[in-house]
């Protein structure tokens, strides 16, 4: 998989998760098989794109009038991204965005699996969500350690989220997804992925604006 993740471009990459989430929902419907074709117009790119990204990550090479076995495009793009191996991830900022997450439940689906909270708040260390607690941040260090996770996710206001991304580093994080709108440093080493929401509505108010339709 390291070799292939070598090759394989963002933008492929990025495509990934659009054809396994339209390949499951073809396959819960109980269609066997697909064309690139009708993949291609549900993901709006070339059907020969398709076929070039597929080829990346999976030896299925469809059937003449068949097209690709459904069944095993969903392994092996599964298998690619990782989703066949829950990685067990904490969530540091136990407000609004912080307790949606705990209570999605499609993070399994992407292979990612929150287990627990952390936060400085009284009112919500020692509460739940979804069945997964919320503790106090003073205990996280011992927690990452105990169970061995590596992935964290950044809920908390900006002026505390480089010092909590510096705790989590400093715990053995090695990989941390930050949704706290500022611009954080870390290591080389640690995968740090920011996600700027003011931004994305930014980009989308003014996409509507030049359409006229406001």
């Amino acid at each position: 998989m390291k070799e292939k993740e070598n090759t394989i471009s963002k933008a492929t990459l990025a495509r990934m998760p659009l054809y396994l989430h339209f390949l499951q929902e073809e396959n819960s419907k109980g269609a066997q098989y697909i064309s690139s074709t009708v993949i291609a117009q549900n993901i709006s790119v070339s059907s020969v794109l398709v076929r070039k990204d597929l080829a990346l990550v999976s030896s299925e090479a469809g059937r003449p009038r068949l097209g690709f076995a459904i069944s095993r495009l969903i392994v092996d793009i599964e298998k690619f991204l990782g989703y066949d191996n829950l990685s067990d991830a904490i969530i540091v900022g136990a407000g609004g965005l912080g307790r949606a997450f705990l209570g999605y439940e499609g993070f399994k689906n992407n292979g990612l699996q929150i287990v627990a909270a952390f936060d400085v708040s009284e009112k919500l260390i020692g509460s739940q969500v979804a069945g997964k607690r919320i503790l106090p941040l003073s205990e996280m260090k011992t927690f990452v350690e105990e169970n061995k996770i590596k992935i964290g996710i950044i809920t908390v206001p900006k002026t505390a989220a480089q010092d909590v991304l510096n705790q989590m580093i400093d715990s053995g994080i090695k990989a941390v997804w930050n949704f706290a709108p500022a611009p954080l440093r870390a290591p080389k080493e640690v995968v740090l992925k920011t996600e700027d929401l003011a931004a994305s509505l930014a980009m989308l108010a003014g996409k509507l604006y030049r359409t006229g339709d406001r």
